[in-house]
């Protein structure tokens, strides 16, 4: 019984202080590195952190959801999903420290806060959790449209990584749906957007 919670404890821990690593290469590598104005690197940066923060999210997200999860084939898909936000969060990590930023400092509170809603969303069960999913993988796809718009056209290093990320993030809410993923209501899908926007305006500067 502790087990679960030991493991669950050390990718909390891993997520938040330790250097993330990636099986796959950095999309944008054999890129050289843009010459940007100051306040397009800081720009770049700011959005870098926000799309950061939002992969400390899902991974505590899909932490909590696998901890009440009561269907073995749902676990996996969440633990697979969570393997390449793991990725993600590694792409980010990097290019934030490449534009000369730092990581957001509310961090653990990012972390907790979407470990909570992640296992309460497990406990309603396997259809809704993976509604749930779906519906913040779809949210995620929106938000990562709207920063590839946004970035600067010259950080091609940056819109690489966005852009596979976007690529990711539909694979993971297809699979959410093919796995019986149950539609969210309005109300909640709204709710979800608001937290959303409050989480990437903060992080942008914190």
């Amino acid at each position: 019984m502790l087990d679960p919670l030991i493991i669950g404890f050390d990718k909390a821990l891993r997520t938040l202080f330790a250097p993330a690593t990636s099986t796959r290469g950095v999309p944008g590598r054999e890129l050289g590195e843009p010459v940007l104005s100051a306040k397009e690197k800081a720009h770049a940066a700011a959005l870098m952190r926000v799309n950061h923060v939002g992969e400390v999210c899902a991974q505590a997200l899909y932490q909590g959801q696998a901890l009440t999860c009561r269907n073995a084939e749902v676990r996996q898909a969440l633990e697979k999903a969570a393997g390449e936000e793991t990725e993600h969060l590694a792409w980010t990590e990097r290019r934030i420290k490449e534009l000369g930023s730092r990581k957001s400092l509310l961090n653990p509170l990012w972390y907790l806060g979407s470990l909570s809603l992640g296992a309460f969303a497990g406990k309603l069960g396997d259809a809704r959790s993976l509604g749930f999913l779906a519906e913040t993988e779809r949210q995620v796809e929106a938000h990562l449209d709207h920063h590839l718009e946004d970035l600067p056209k010259r950080d091609a290093k940056s819109l690489a990584i966005v852009q596979q990320m976007k690529i990711d993030e539909m694979s993971h809410a297809e699979a959410a749906v093919n796995l019986g993923a149950q539609e969210m209501p309005a109300g909640i899908k709204t709710a979800m957007r608001l937290a959303a926007s409050v989480m990437t305006r903060t992080a942008y500067y914190l």
